[in-house]
């Protein structure tokens, strides 16, 4: 499918011209089905979008065009050839790609915090933290994937049933029959006791900064030290390896996820939005 505007009017055929530099189109075409598109004009790429499907299932788009004339018509095929619910997520400091967003009829979904927590344990306090009696707490890598996977699923059951899983967004791998499936333990330290797992901490370690990605305890053992526990094993080790700080975002709604955050230092680097197009 290609997609050309023609001073400003989307038109879908072969090719036309787009008001801009030398009346040259602009050519939007989807490049990789169901995943990219480009933005074309005389042959160079000026724009381009992506449609990611997080293993939660929401689809999540972006665009890099951040001109108009190329950006409008760049979303608006991908939403027409999309015909689903999808989001995106925009920084709260960039107003200008809000009000493209927002132009393009996506409205607020979610607000999380983003925050950078530092992983010495001199600087979280959590340098004397111990599990609570009759709790083990394996460092990465440790923990055995079927009790693991066991553990998602029945965290993700209580969450839904809860604030709703769309509140705590984590990016878990996908098997390929699709269903969501704890892939690398050694993302993960894990809260045990007599063999039960009843909390987990992840961490996605990248190139730029790692990212605390879940920390989540079975609800009828929440609010008795489990998750500084596990943090405190969690920071530790990536400190020990020469880990500074990582990053986290927190739903602006999830009270006690925040007050876990700023209680061992963290510091609100940030926000952002998740908006939504139905």
């Amino acid at each position: 499918m290609r997609l050309v505007v023609l001073r400003g009017t989307v038109h879908r055929s072969g090719r036309s011209n787009i008001s801009g530099v030398n009346n040259d189109a602009v050519v939007i075409s989807r490049v990789v089905e169901d995943r990219h598109w480009h933005a074309l004009e005389n042959d160079l790429v000026v724009g381009r979008g992506e449609a990611l499907r997080r293993p939660d299932g929401r689809l999540f788009l972006g665009v890099d065009a951040w001109q108009d004339r190329v950006f409008q018509p760049l979303v608006a095929t991908m939403l027409a050839e999309l015909p689903e619910i999808v989001y995106t997520l925009v920084d709260d400091e960039d107003v200008e790609a809000r009000a493209r967003w927002r132009d393009a009829g996506f409205v607020t979904y979610r607000q999380e915090r983003v925050y950078t927590v530092a992983t010495d344990p001199q600087i979280t306090g959590l340098d004397q933290i111990r599990a609570p009696s009759g709790i083990e707490i394996l460092p990465l890598g440790q923990a055995a994937e079927a009790p693991l996977s066991e553990l998602d699923r029945v965290v993700r059951a209580e969450v839904g049933a809860a604030a709703g899983w769309q509140s705590m967004p984590v990016e878990l791998r996908s098997r390929p029959d699709g269903t969501v499936g704890v892939i690398d333990p050694a993302a993960y330290v894990v809260a045990a006791q007599d063999g039960e797992y009843l909390g987990l901490a992840r961490v996605a370690r990248v190139p730029r900064r790692s990212r605390l990605g879940l920390v989540a305890v079975r609800t009828a053992r929440r609010r008795h030290g489990i998750a500084r526990a596990m943090l405190a094993e969690l920071l530790g080790s990536l400190h020990r390896a020469g880990v500074d700080s990582v990053t986290a975002e927190v739903d602006d709604y999830n009270k006690p996820a925040n007050a876990l955050l700023l209680g061992i230092g963290a510091q609100q680097v940030g926000s952002a939005s998740e908006l939504l197009h139905r």
